[in-house]
């Protein structure tokens, strides 16, 4: 399964990005998916994942209020939609698949993960 991460770039702090993931080839719609990041020199750290069918949702507490995970299940795209973003939100950011239909938390729930889309926050 390959997963296409994009979206990401330069934002001034306060700015706003949307990042898709999506799978041409196969659909996950009967999948949890989740977004993790990684900045420099930090462990992954979870952000955000939506269960298979969109009606649930789960954030880290630095992003909640903030960040938005929601998905098109006719696109087989799932999304980021990040506001107010701040330079601690700088890092790479992966979406993944989970094994199951929940919405986890758990990097090691996932099983496919994107290449990454770089999102970078300027003070």
């Amino acid at each position: 399964v390959q997963l296409q991460a994009s979206g990401g770039g330069l934002v001034q702090a306060g700015g706003s990005l949307r990042l898709s993931c999506a799978n041409s080839r196969r659909t996950f719609s009967n999948n949890g998916v989740g977004w993790f990041r990684q900045a420099p020199g930090k462990e992954r750290e979870f952000v955000g994942a939506v269960n298979y069918n969109g009606g649930y949702t789960t954030y880290a507490d630095s992003v909640k209020g903030r960040f938005t995970v929601a998905r098109d299940r006719a696109k087989n795209t799932v999304y980021l939609q990040m506001n107010n973003l701040k330079p601690d939100d700088t890092a790479v950011y992966y979406c993944a698949v989970a094994r199951k239909s929940g919405a986890s938390s758990v990097r090691d729930e996932y099983q496919y993960w994107g290449q990454g889309t770089l999102v970078t926050v300027s003070s």
